[in-house]
């Protein structure tokens, strides 16, 4: 993944130089890497023949064979567990692992997967840990963009953004992972699991290899037969519910966002629902695009309170139907 080669060179140069940050802040799009980065600055820390100027382990010692193995116990990652959320238990965890004494390497490394999403309590824990930290221990705090972890937590890290592929860059890595297989998905696929994944070639593989383009477009089709009026928000709400409710506030998101782009002058980004928004567009003022993202990511900031799914898609399914003028408006 070339995307990631700056990053890992800024790492490496303030290693040569003694400038570790005890603690950085990984920043990026779903997909983008963050969680592969992570694991190559970890397996260079620990590896044993690691000198000036290399940005990646021998792959040979027995640091590194014991990261091939997944089976490092100087190398913790901690993320959310049966919730989505990092609980207070799980920062307990990594703070007892950050006093104490490397195993078989000379620094320990914890990698916090998503520390956007740690509770109030556990960021807090790990605030204390940030604060005093121990010398042969390195963390590596993973951060989706747009969500939020605490000012305090942030200042003290030192951050490194990870930017998403050029487009030429991530098409080239997905046609180049996908090659060898003997039924890989046709360029269009390829181009639309891209876009869906907002540009973050890894996630536009993670969906190519599940059956998520599949339960979208059943998606799509409800969606359009619903703003007809020809089927009930009961009957809509199934196939979304079917994509997972992440899932379908990020599609919707993405819809919101054609919405306003088209409302702009612009063109709208998915294929798929470009007749629908521009036929929106020419009965609605710009603001009820906004209005719609903003209840989207009123939905998205309730998924921390355990919200129903079922509920928060009839209500966003209710709000797009809003848009729809009167006249042509069914009972639904």
């Amino acid at each position: 993944m070339p995307w990631l080669m700056p990053v890992l060179e800024q790492f490496g140069q303030a290693l040569d130089q003694g400038r570790l940050p005890h603690a950085s802040l990984v920043t990026g799009e779903r997909g983008v890497g963050k969680r592969h980065l992570a694991e190559c600055i970890a397996a260079l820390l620990v590896c044993d023949r690691r000198t000036p100027g290399m940005r990646s382990p021998c792959g040979e010692c027995r640091q590194c064979l014991l990261v091939a193995g997944e089976s490092h116990p100087d190398i913790r990652v901690y993320q959310p567990e049966k919730s989505r959320m990092i609980r207070i238990d799980q920062v307990r965890a990594l703070s007892q692992f950050a006093v104490a004494s490397p195993q078989v390497a000379g620094i320990k490394v914890a990698i916090v997967d998503r520390a956007d999403q740690l509770n109030i309590n556990a960021a807090n824990a790990l605030l204390k840990t940030l604060e005093e930290p121990a010398s042969d221990v390195v963390l590596l705090l993973l951060q989706e963009t747009g969500r939020p972890v605490l000012p305090t937590i942030r200042s003290r890290c030192r951050v490194l953004p990870l930017a998403t592929p050029r487009a030429e860059e991530a098409t080239g890595w997905l046609a180049a992972e996908l090659a060898s297989r003997e039924q890989a998905p046709d360029t269009d696929r390829q181009a639309l699991a891209l876009h869906l994944a907002g540009g973050a070639p890894r996630l536009a593989l993670e969906l190519l290899d599940s059956d998520f383009l599949t339960r979208r477009d059943a998606a799509l089709e409800a969606f359009r037969q619903f703003m007809k009026g020809a089927i009930t928000v009961a009957a809509a709400a199934r196939t979304f519910r079917d994509l997972g409710l992440e899932a379908t506030l990020n599609l919707m998101e993405a819809w919101a966002n054609d919405l306003a782009r088209v409302m702009a002058g612009g063109d709208a980004r998915d294929p798929g629902i470009v007749e629908v928004v521009r036929y929106l567009a020419t009965s609605n003022p710009p603001w009820r695009a906004h209005q719609l993202v903003d209840a989207i990511r009123d939905s998205r900031r309730a998924l921390v309170n355990n919200v129903s799914p079922e509920l928060e898609t009839d209500r966003l399914l209710v709000q797009w139907r809003g848009l729809m003028p009167v006249r042509k408006r069914s009972a639904g």
